[in-house]
């Protein structure tokens, strides 16, 4: 069996690198795809997976557009002459419009409601598509989502990340991190250059957030790119974290997480660290799960998050049990069912 898997974001590799090994070593033929964005080379090269490099990301509206069709087409030139039997992607724009354009069966893995551009170039062309129970169906269905191709579970797609994962209890050792504080917060800016989300480049509203609790715990900041780095440069108390790091063992061994994005954040709340989320957008459904939770908290109002960080440092709640649907089982039993 050929499965052409497209990975486009960094938080994709991790979501795919146990489904990739699953399929390799079930002996499956893979060709996986990836463009140049972020820390995706560099992730896909520390979980030793073969890739081939194909695009790269724009940054203006007019960017994002020529780039994403000089990507279809490099695509469409790379498989069209392999004989693929499933295509698999999470969020890629450009897969469900090749794969539909070659007539190759393909599997859509959706977790973000809002981004509503991608979803109406995608949602229409996909076979079937994988998303949480939470998101609103009404929405997704004004993507032209056809409700018979879709398939719901409980849970969010973070989940999968930690099927193979192994906390490193010194991982703050291993780094050599300076860290003076008793306490420790991981933060991480909000995804600045996606297309659902207008914001500017060389600020961050995690800025003034900082500027207090840097004076109660030592930060460490996970930039998205170089420019954002430069943001938090030169701050006492303020680490700067350069990618590939085993970023779930940080989360778990930090006190607190307070997040301007979506992944880490929804990761902090599997893991059962306290985490806090500032992301500037329109809350998205997948966070919302675990608000509801009570696993995550949500504001934009600086003092609010300063003040509720400050009470998360000094608590001491209890782990809940938490029961999620196998996403992993989910996609493996979709893709092999799509082959017959």
């Amino acid at each position: 069996m050929k499965i052409w898997i497209d990975i486009t974001n960094a938080p994709h590799v991790r979501f795919f690198k146990d489904i990739i090994q699953y399929f390799k070593d079930q002996g499956e033929d893979l060709i996986i795809t990836g463009r140049k964005f972020g820390d995706i080379h560099k992730l896909m090269n520390l979980y030793g997976h073969d890739f081939i490099s194909v695009g790269k990301h724009g940054v203006s509206l007019i960017d994002k557009l020529k780039r994403s069709t000089e990507r279809v087409n490099e695509l469409a030139d790379l498989v069209s002459s392999e004989k693929i039997d499933v295509a698999l992607s999470k969020h890629s724009i450009e897969l469900p419009r090749v794969s539909f354009g070659l007539g190759i069966p393909s599997l859509y893995v959706l977790d973000n409601e809002h981004a509503e551009a991608a979803n109406k170039l995608t949602l229409p062309l996909c076979d079937r598509i994988i998303s949480p129970r939470i998101l609103d169906v009404w929405k997704l269905l004004s993507y032209g989502l056809d409700p018979n191709k879709l398939i719901r579970y409980n849970g969010t797609s973070e989940t999968i990340h930690f099927k193979s994962f192994k906390y490193n209890e010194n991982i703050f050792e291993d780094m050599g991190l300076n860290l003076p504080l008793s306490k420790t917060i991981l933060m991480r800016p909000e995804p600045s250059l996606a297309s659902y989300l207008d914001a500017e480049c060389t600020q961050s509203v995690l800025t003034p957030i900082v500027d207090v609790l840097k004076a109660y715990a030592n930060i460490l900041v996970l930039p998205r790119f170089k420019q954002q780095a430069k943001i938090f440069e030169g701050i006492e108390n303020v680490t700067l974290l350069e990618p590939p790091v085993d970023t779930s063992s940080i989360i778990k061994k930090s006190d607190l997480v307070i997040g301007a994005g979506g992944t880490m954040n929804r990761e902090s709340a599997i893991l059962q660290t306290p985490v806090i989320s500032c992301y500037p957008g329109a809350t998205l459904s997948v966070d919302q799960f675990y608000i509801d939770k009570n696993l995550m908290f949500r504001s934009n109002n600086v003092n609010e998050v300063v003040n509720t960080a400050l009470s998360m440092l000094i608590s001491n709640n209890l782990p809940k049990p938490l029961k999620f649907d196998d996403l992993f089982q989910l996609i493996v039993d979709n893709v092999y069912d799509m082959k017959k």
